[in-house]
């Protein structure tokens, strides 16, 4: 029985390794690309922001932020005239070596200020021509809208080069399951929706900072070429060029780590060449 045992387990590994080893062949190549595209729920730290400009100079003690997913429904996520507008993920990869991939993507994030929440503020606003002007030592403050709007909504996003390893963990027949991990680096673009003091309502794209970041992954890939992906990834994002008003003297820093979860779909091709024949 034992002997039994032992032949069928040899026979299980011998057959994993060779199905491992014919989809690493065809999907973890070199020259193999990779595309894909998805949504993500994304959570962040608590954050110090200064605001500075002509007639104001203090910092925002603490603040709570949330993510702005879209509610679900077809036309928003898959019309190609609005699937950008949920929280998304777009990458494409090549695989320099076998197992390791270098990718660009875009991780369109949502950050939301909540409002009327009570924090501690330190500095000075002068003439704003609004109740606010004062000069305040770890003073409280609510975040009413008449004072401050402030949000990353369209929006916080951090566009990021990877470099992934991939390794295959089974294989089913048709189905590959596999997991990878990565280091990222990128810069953080965001389109900030302001509404500070007495200024009107600016909304613009404007490059504000850099983030670094690490992912896990786990894949299911079926008929070779397709793909569904889980992520988690998290990372430090440091913007301390934020505009805030239509002045280029007004400006916004902060930093703060971000986590995000992703489920992306997916596709893995090679370009058409000429037939290589140690290949």
């Amino acid at each position: 029985m034992k002997l039994k045992i032992l032949l069928i387990l040899c026979l299980i590994a011998q057959f994993g390794f060779s199905q491992n080893e014919k989809i690493e062949n065809h999907i973890y190549k070199k020259g193999t690309f990779s595309m894909y595209w998805g949504w993500n729920r994304a959570a962040y730290t608590k954050s110090d922001i200064t605001f500075k400009g002509t007639d104001y100079n203090f910092e925002l003690m603490d603040v709570i932020a949330k993510d702005r997913q879209s509610p679900f429904n077809v036309k928003t996520y898959f019309s190609p005239t609005k699937m950008t507008i949920p929280q998304y993920n777009f990458r494409i990869g090549y695989f320099i070596k076998d197992h390791y991939q270098l990718s660009f993507g875009a991780d369109h994030m949502k950050y939301v200020m909540e409002q009327y929440n009570t924090v501690k503020i330190n500095g000075t606003i002068s003439k704003s021509g609004t109740s606010y002007d004062g000069i305040y030592d770890n003073a409280n403050i609510v975040l009413a809208d008449t004072f401050l709007k402030f949000e990353h909504t369209d929006g916080l996003n951090y566009e990021n080069f990877e470099l992934r390893r991939f390794d295959v963990l089974f294989q089913v027949k048709n189905f590959c399951f596999s997991a990878n991990e990565g280091l990222g680096v990128g810069f953080l673009l965001p389109r900030t929706n302001t509404t500070l003091l007495n200024n009107p309502r600016y909304d613009e794209f404007h490059l504000a900072g850099f983030g670094t970041s690490v992912v896990l992954a786990l894949n299911l890939t079926f008929f070779k070429y397709f793909f569904i992906q889980s992520e988690w990834k998290g990372g430090f994002i440091s913007m301390p060029d934020i505009r805030t008003t239509m002045h280029k003297e007004d400006r916004a820093s902060q930093h703060f780590l971000f986590s995000q979860y992703n489920v992306v779909f997916g596709a893995n091709f090679r370009i058409p060449c000429k037939k290589n024949p140690k290949d």
